[in-house]
Order: structure tokens, then sequence, then C-alpha cells
């Protein structure tokens, strides 16, 4: 049996996602999904450099993971991200905002600048007061909701809330949630048949999951997000038991303390303190002395 032959990547693995994205169909599909376009709408699609331009040495550089030029007037930039980031907003900002300020060259005017787009797909819950997995966002005022301008917009999925089954009538952009959420043959196939640029989408992905090199690179590239993943769980265990530890011992420290003030004023003698204090807090004859005579001074 060929290992291969039943293998498929995961869309939601950034290198697949990419890689799917090459299809201008599966580019087109997503695109009018997203932005709630007639596909037909979208006449041209072009792949563009995925690192911004540093305009100088100590600026940071960008690098997104999908950028597209749609139409001739429209930047989009498409992220993928697998591991909570709470930070997610601002660099979902930095992101279409460099590519914005990219646009014009000395001398030009502010004619020159076209709508960018912000499309996150985040596999964790950004926002948790909210049930519905698709947001859109402008740049709007407060109270009266006036456009202030249509050149930046901002649309996140997240993955975590999104409903177990379809039903009839369901969104395309439910549908394609879903198939980049997929993991599993017979959700591909399903999806497939709901919707053909999605079809296009499963079709590609089939491809390049056969594909013996690309295959090699999804799954470095899988182990690095495994990897970075594991990483954040044991630094977040290490914190856990390094703050559990250091609040045992103000606790105990704490514990100590009350003992020893509330022993002189009761005029316990001392020996018989350093005697409660060696039992209850297994303390050396000299450990028990030193924070005798700590907590004494403090209590004259």
């Amino acid at each position: 049996m060929d290992i291969m032959s039943d293998f498929l990547m995961k869309p939601k693995i950034d290198y697949a996602f990419k890689e799917i994205m090459m299809d201008e169909k599966a580019r087109i599909g997503f695109l009018s999904a997203v932005l709630n376009l007639n596909p037909a709408d979208i006449r041209k699609t072009e792949l563009l450099n995925t690192s911004l331009r540093k305009l100088h040495e100590d600026e940071k550089q960008g690098i997104v993971d999908v950028r597209i030029l749609m139409n001739n007037n429209t930047e989009i930039d498409i992220e993928i991200q697998l591991s909570i980031l709470n930070v997610w907003a601002d660099r979902a900002l930095f992101y279409p905002a460099k590519m914005y300020t990219d646009q014009i060259r000395p001398g030009q005017d502010y004619t020159v600048f076209k709508k960018c787009v912000s499309i996150s797909i985040l596999d964790f819950v950004l926002f948790r007061e909210d049930p519905e997995f698709y947001s859109c966002f402008h740049i709007r005022e407060d109270s009266r909701q006036t456009l202030y301008t249509d050149k930046m917009e901002f649309h996140v999925l997240e993955l975590p809330k999104l409903p177990p089954e379809l039903i009839d009538g369901s969104s395309d952009i439910l549908l394609w949630a879903k198939f980049i959420n997929s993991e599993r043959k017979e959700e591909f196939d399903m999806l497939a048949t709901k919707n053909p640029y999605i079809g296009s989408a499963y079709e590609h992905l089939q491809v390049i999951s056969q594909d013996r090199e690309k295959r090699r690179e999804y799954e470095a590239r899988e182990k690095a997000i495994r990897d970075y993943n594991q990483g954040i769980l044991e630094a977040e265990q290490r914190g856990r038991e390094e703050g559990r530890a250091e609040g045992e011992a103000e606790a105990k420290i704490h514990g100590i303390r009350i003992l020893i003030t509330d022993n002189i004023e009761e005029k316990v003698p001392k020996e018989k303190t350093l005697a409660k204090l060696q039992k209850h807090y297994n303390l050396t004859e000299s450990q028990a002395e030193k924070y005798y005579i700590e907590f004494a001074k403090k209590n004259l």
C-alpha cells in the first residue's frame, strides 16, 4: 500500500495554505468569500513578494504569509497564526500599515495609495466575548459610524469558534473556514461538493500532498510549529511551578513570622517557640534561631 496516496496536508499549516493560494481559482474563491464579492468581479489576482520594503537599516523587516494584488487596486495580506499570540492585533496592524506606506515613493502624491486588506486566520480565540467566528473591522467614527476611509480593513477568522456541523445554505466564508480547519478526507470530499472553488483548492491540495519534496517541506514546517508550541507549554509549566514554589515559600515565611510574633506577645519562652518552629516548619535549630532573631527585632 502506498502511504503517500492517503496523506493530505492540513490547509491551516501555513506552508500548505500558501501552496493552495498558488492556484488562481482557489485564490479567487477564497477572496470572494472573505470580501463578500462576486467571483466574477475579481478580474485579476497576482501573488506579490512577501518581504516588505525596509526604508532604514534598523527598521523591522516585515514578511507576510501570502500577499496578493487584486484587480490592480487592492493589496491583501493573509496571515495564519496557530499559536496564541496576545499581541496579534498589533502584529496584524503592522503588516497592512507597512504595505500601505510601501506604496509611495519620493515625489509621488497621496493618490497612489491602494486599499490594504488584512485577513487573519487564527487557530485560537481572539475575541472571547464574541461567539461569531468571523469579524470584519473598518475605520469608523465612534458614535455615528461614519466611514473615515476605506483604504484599510481587517478580517478575522477564529477557527475554534466554527460550528461542529454545517446547515443548508451555509455561507461561502463558513465553508472555506471549515475547509481550512479540516484534517480528514471525508470532510474535504464533502466541502468540495458544496463550492467549486473549494473543489479546485482540494484538487490542488491532493496534488501537493503527493509531491515528496513538498511533503518534506510541509512536515518540517509542521514539526517547527509543534516544537514551538511545546516550548511555550513547557515554559508556562515552569512558570507555574516556580510561581507555586515561590508562593509556598512566602506562605511558610508568613506562618513563621505569625508564630514568632504571637508567641512573643503571649510571653512564651524562647526555647518553646524555637521547638515549635523546628517541629511545624521542619527547621534546624540554627534556622529557627535565625528566624526568631529576625522577627523578634521587628516586633520590638
